[in-house]
C-alpha cells in the first residue's frame, strides 16, 4: 500500500471558500481536484488541463481538448468512471 502524505497550503480564506464552492458545483472537492491535478501533471509532465463553468445558461465543459467534452448534469453518476480514468482508488 502506498504511503499517504498530507499537503498543507496557505491561502486567503475567501479564495478557499470560493474554490471549494466552485469544485462543489463541478461535482468534486478541492482536495480531490488537487489529487487529480497532481497525478495528471506527473503523467503529462506538464500542467494537464483546466476545468471551468460555462457562462450563465451554457453547458459545463471539461477543459480537455479545447472544451469538446460536455459534462452531464448528473456528473456524480460518473464518479467511478472518472476515478478509473485517472487511476484513483476509493479511500
Amino acid at each position: 500500500m502506498a504511503k499517504e502524505a498530507t499537503l498543507q497550503i496557505k491561502m486567503d480564506s475567501d479564495l478557499k471558500e470560493q474554490v471549494e464552492l466552485l469544485y462543489e458545483k463541478m461535482g468534486t472537492s478541492f482536495a480531490e481536484a488537487v489529487r487529480i491535478f497532481a497525478k495528471q501533471s506527473v503523467e503529462d509532465k506538464a500542467m494537464p488541463f483546466t476545468m471551468h463553468l460555462a457562462a450563465q445558461g451554457g453547458k459545463r465543459k471539461l477543459g480537455i481538448a479545447n472544451g469538446k467534452y460536455v459534462i452531464p448534469d448528473d456528473i456524480d453518476g460518473c464518479n467511478g468512471e472518472i476515478m478509473d480514468m485517472f487511476g484513483v482508488k476509493e479511500a
